[in-house]
Formats: C-alpha cells, sequence, structure tokens
C-alpha cells in the first residue's frame, strides 16, 4: 500500500533533519564528532538535578505530577520575566510562554504569523531547523548577507522598501551555523528599521549567556526598546526566545518566548492545539534549579570557562593543520565555528573522505537560501574534550590537503 497519495501537499516541504541524520552516524566512540550543537554531556549537574527532583516530588509532587496550564508555571514565569527585565524597561510574565524546547516557538510563531507564500526576511546562512518549520508554509525567503559582524542590516532597506515582508528571524548572537555576532551599531539600526517599518522581528537566542568576552551584547528587544523609550514589552515588534538547553540540559526541553501579550494569546491557543503545555515536572524542576539565581549563574560561568578553552583550542589547532586556501570564522561566543573552502570543493563529499577518518561535521548547504553555501561546514567545539579535538581537527585538516592536492 502507498501511502504518498494520502499525505497533505505541504508534507513535500518536509525534510528530515540534516544535523540529525548525521548525528546517527556519530553513535559510535571510534567517531569524533563536531556535528551535533550539543552541550557537553559532562558538564550537566546531574547531582543537583537529582537533588532538585527530590525537593519537587517531596514538597510538591502531586503538583508537579498534574497537568498544567498551558502558559507555564506561573514562578517560572516570573523569574523569567524579572531576569529579562532592564531597568525601567520591566517585562510581565504575562509577556511570557513556557514552551517544549525553544524550537516549538518557532513552529508556533509559524502557526499564529504566518499565511502560505509570505515573505519573510532572513540571514543568509540561517538557522537550518526554522527552515524546516516554515518551508510547509511555501514562504518566500528574502536572504540578507553576512560577514563577520553578523547580518549586513543596511542591505535590507531595499526589501523593506519594497513592502510585503511579514517577519524577519535573526540568530543575532553567537550565529547558527556560522558563530558570528550582530555588532553593537548593526543592532541600533536594525532597530531604527523595526520601529519605522512596523516590522515584526524573532530574536532566536538560544547561545546569548555562552559568551566569551568580558560583557555581554544587548539584546536587539532591549535596543528595540530603548529605541522607542518604552517600558513596556507590549510596545515591541521583538519576539524574544531563549531556552536553558543549552545552560542546563536539553533532556528537561523547556524553554520559553517573550513577547507582546496579543501574541503571546495566540501561541497559546496555538500550544493548546499541540501538547496542551510544557511538561509540568521538567517546569518544576527547572524552577527549582534557579529560582535563586546562584546555582544557573555559577554554572554558566564554569560552561563558558570550559567553552571558551574549547573554542581557543580548536581555533588554534585549526591555524596549524588546516590548509591556507580554507577560511573559518571566530566566535566570540556560542557553540560553533564555519568552515569556508575553496568553490570546487563540496562539503558532502569531504564528509565522506572525513568519516572514514571517523570524524564527523554538518555540511551548511542546507542552512542557505538558494543554491551556495555547498562548499561551507559547520564545526561545533563545546561537545569533544580537548583531546578529541586535537586529534579531529588533524584528521580533518589532513583530509583537506589531500583533496586540494588532487583538485
Amino acid at each position: 500500500m502507498s501511502w504518498d497519495k494520502h499525505f497533505a501537499d505541504r508534507t513535500a516541504q518536509m525534510k528530515r533533519s540534516t544535523v540529525r541524520e548525521i548525528l546517527k552516524l556519530t553513535v559510535k566512540p571510534e567517531v569524533i564528532s563536531f556535528a551535533g550543537g550539543l552541550p557537553a554531556p559532562e558538564l550537566f549537574p546531574v547531582e543537583r538535578i537529582q537533588e532538585a527532583t527530590d525537593i519537587v516530588l517531596a514538597e510538591r509532587g502531586r503538583e508537579a505530577l498534574q497537568y498544567s496550564t498551558s502558559e507555564g508555571m506561573p514562578e517560572l514565569r516570573a523569574w523569567i520575566a524579572q531576569r529579562m527585565s532592564r531597568g525601567s524597561f520591566q517585562i510581565s510574565p504575562d509577556n511570557i510562554l513556557i514552551l517544549s524546547g525553544s524550537q516549538q516557538a518557532i513552529d508556533l510563531v509559524g502557526r499564529v504569523l504566518l499565511n502560505e507564500r509570505d515573505r519573510v526576511i532572513v540571514e543568509n546562512p540561517t538557522y537550518v531547523g526554522m527552515l524546516s518549520a516554515w518551508k510547509p508554509y511555501d514562504i518566500d525567503f528574502s536572504a540578507v548577507p553576512t560577514d563577520a559582524d553578523g547580518m549586513i542590516v543596511d542591505e535590507m532597506q531595499p526589501l523593506l522598501d519594497e513592502g510585503g515582508h511579514k517577519l524577519l528571524y535573526s540568530i543575532p548572537s553567537f550565529q547558527n551555523p556560522q558563530g558570528t555576532t550582530m555588532s553593537r551599531a548593526r543592532r541600533q539600526r536594525l532597530a531604527d528599521l523595526i520601529v519605522q517599518y512596523d516590522l515584526p522581528m524573532y530574536e532566536d537566542d538560544p547561545y546569548g549567556e555562552l559568551y566569551y568576552t568580558d560583557e555581554k551584547m544587548p539584546s536587539v528587544l532591549e535596543v528595540e526598546a530603548a529605541r522607542r523609550g518604552t517600558t513596556s514589552m507590549d510596545d515591541c515588534m521583538v519576539m524574544y526566545a531563549g531556552t536553558f538547553s543549552k545552560t542546563l540540559t536539553p533532556g528537561l526541553r523547556v524553554g520559553w518566548i517573550a513577547a507582546a501579550y496579543p501574541v503571546i494569546d495566540k501561541m497559546v491557543q496555538a500550544k493548546q492545539g499541540t501538547d496542551l503545555h510544557t511538561s509540568t515536572l521538567s517546569q518544576f524542576i527547572t524552577y527549582e534549579l534557579v529560582r535563586d539565581g546562584t546555582f544557573l549563574d555559577d554554572h554558566v560561568a564554569s560552561l563558558r570557562d570550559v567553552y571558551r578553552r574549547r573554542r581557543d583550542l580548536m581555533l588554534q589547532t585549526m591555524d596549524e593543520y588546516f590548509p591556507p586556501e580554507v577560511t573559518w570564522t571566530r566566535p566570540t561566543g556560542g557553540l560553533f565555528t564555519m568552515v569556508t573552502m575553496p568553490e570546487h570543493l563540496d562539503a558532502v563529499e569531504v564528509l565522506k573522505r572525513a568519516l572514514e577518518q571517523n570524524v564527523a561535521f554538518v555540511p551548511c548547504d542546507g542552512f542557505f537560501i538558494g543554491d551556495t553555501g555547498h562548499n561551507t561546514f559547520r564545526l561545533n567545539y563545546s561537545n569533544a574534550r580537548e583531546e578529541r579535538i586535537v586529534e579531529g581537527i588533524k584528521r580533518l585538516g589532513g583530509v583537506l590537503k589531500e583533496l586540494l592536492v588532487i583538485a
């Protein structure tokens, strides 16, 4: 029996995640994987999570194991709202929706804001998980070029002057797949355009806490609020999505979105048609972990120290072992760097050769809008231990040198 004729037309736009499929190839212990956007499992706070779970079950077990509200645990929403508030710009818990990971925010925003064949502005390359979620709407993606300072915001002006764009999607900080960060000046310019054109923006910020410099860059939401001189989230067009997956553990599947209340209200309605609510137990455990503020801040500081060392080691080893014809980004935070090879090389073919050497990475062609990016790939430096980073980069450098000689 063939099911193909029974599927909805939109499923023709659905593809399995390239990243997820490659991860299946890396389960063998001998494979050195730079493929996934995975935190380091040895840094998961297992004992603290076990302690928090015991406290939750002992003190609020019946509540934590029951159905909950679609909006999310009130205490956790209030904690996130307070943590995101800055000076006179105060975010209300009513502006926070708890999600089953921040990927769900992308899905729900698509459900409530996008019609078929809408136009969406994105940086190029962009997050493949967003493309997977929104492509079934037959979206027309308008690509804005990028450089070492992130999206070249001035290139948006002609697109906005054309009119008809429904939404802007961007990862301003430590972008996936490039690892680049939008400069402060460009954030200011972007806020100006958001205000001028009344343009909704989805600010995806899963890596924002993982900065390896002395100062955290302000979110575009904060810059927009300052530009408007507002004290209320309800006056802003930026929707900000965050997650605990990169700071605590992805297994809890707890994220959130902050947005104007009308957007939150519609997203709640959409969420009720998907999973009813995010896991009550996961929310209670998360709140028990973060409520005093101290544990989370200390834990994130430890993550920054380890990931900074691993980033430095990977970049230094690439400097030493990669051929001069190959370039890569130099991230100031997050989990990734993106490699660009000469045009005649194809990252999918390079991956095949790398896997023969038990090294894995993610080709980036699926992250690009248009027929480009075939000569780029993404490396993750957070997941592998130091000795495996060095050995994996050495092997990969050897593969690249060999292919360049053959070419």
